[in-house]
């Protein structure tokens, strides 16, 4: 998962308005985006399979912060990643929530043998909620949603609970995972939700150096807490899960991200939110084709009502609106984006 930014600076004229970009630029990371999002589902999977799994995402967030805080310092000066301590304290809050919370709780659903373990492609239709889960918390705190925002709620909600219905079948969703994947979609929305009204650092490129070396703090902190370094031996950690954990570091949390918040500045949030439904179909079909998970009609019929929800409420909450509708895979600024716990 990846973090997103909350109040991105955008580039353009007084009114507010994006500049405008070349077509073929503002497709290209739109592909980026969907393409390596969407994949970074399966990406943790393959990783969890002989890394121990907080301490992978732990390893994730730390390089990917490192990379990127060392980028800031070389291309802006010393004073790059300065803030102050109310700043820094609400980038950590909103990092624990994304990261340790949002994409932890994703990484553990995702690990274990088969059968216990969620498929990557079932995780990314549940993490495809977070936009609602955002709609209804603020609603709890006084906003009203409009209607067609509250019928993409419920439709989504429908078929959320068509797709962890149990079916008894051998290809049943595991419920324990999918219940861990929803607590991790939560704990992203409340973090998306408080990043627009806490006191962030202006640059979303600074708020995500301090949101992931907070994530990958407390990520450590808990994988130490449930022992899963006890015994570990790196050398046993199969090649293809390393490849997946790099594939993460750079493509998810580096290439992905950077692509993001290009589109933020660049084009039409309407347009840039459609990772939300885009995201859970690539993943799903990457799964299947790579990684054998199966298909059932159930896991169709749940994420197609998933994807209607949220696409009703992408479209519906039009820029204008404040962006804390949004909740990021997204290796976050501030999590003011349409998205979950990525990536």
């Amino acid at each position: 998962m990846t973090s997103t930014p909350s109040r991105p600076s955008r580039a353009g004229d007084r009114s507010g308005r994006p500049a405008t970009a070349a077509p073929a630029l503002v497709w290209t990371a739109l592909l980026l985006v969907y393409l390596l999002w969407g994949s970074t589902y399966l990406g943790i999977r393959i990783a969890v399979e002989t890394m121990p799994a907080l301490a992978s995402a732990a390893a994730r967030f730390a390089v990917a912060a490192l990379v990127l805080a060392v980028v800031l310092r070389i291309r802006r000066g010393p004073g790059a990643l300065r803030v102050d301590r109310r700043q820094l304290g609400s980038a950590a809050l909103v990092g624990l929530l994304l990261l340790a919370g949002g994409n932890g709780l994703v990484v553990l659903a995702e690990s274990g043998p088969p059968g216990v373990a969620l498929p990557s492609g079932i995780a990314a239709l549940l993490v495809a909620t977070v936009p609602l889960l955002v709609v209804v918390i603020r609603a709890v705190t006084g906003d009203r949603p409009r209607f067609w925002t509250v019928a993409g709620v419920s439709v989504g909600f429908v078929g959320l609970v068509l797709l962890v219905l149990p079916s008894g079948g051998a290809d049943a969703v595991p419920l324990a995972g999918a219940l861990t994947v929803v607590a991790g979609a939560a704990s992203w929305s409340i973090g998306s939700f408080l990043s627009g009204r806490l006191r962030m650092p202006a640059d979303p490129f600074v708020a995500t150096v301090y949101e992931m070396a907070a994530g990958a703090v407390a990520l450590v902190l808990l994988s130490l807490g449930r022992g899963e370094l006890r015994g570990f031996d790196p050398a046993e950690v199969s090649g293809r899960s390393w490849l997946a954990l790099g594939y993460l570091m750079v493509a998810g949390s580096l290439v992905a991200f950077t692509a993001y918040v290009w589109l933020l500045q660049s084009a039409p949030l309407s347009l840039v939110s459609t990772y939300a439904y885009v995201n859970p179909a690539v993943a799903v079909a990457l799964g299947a084709v790579l990684a054998a998970e199966p298909i059932t009609t159930q896991v169709l019929l749940g994420g197609a009502v998933i994807v209607v929800g949220v696409a009703l409420v992408v479209t519906t909450e039009r820029p204008g609106r404040r962006a804390s509708t949004e909740p990021e895979p997204a290796p976050s600024g501030s999590g003011a984006s349409l998205g979950g716990p990525r990536r």
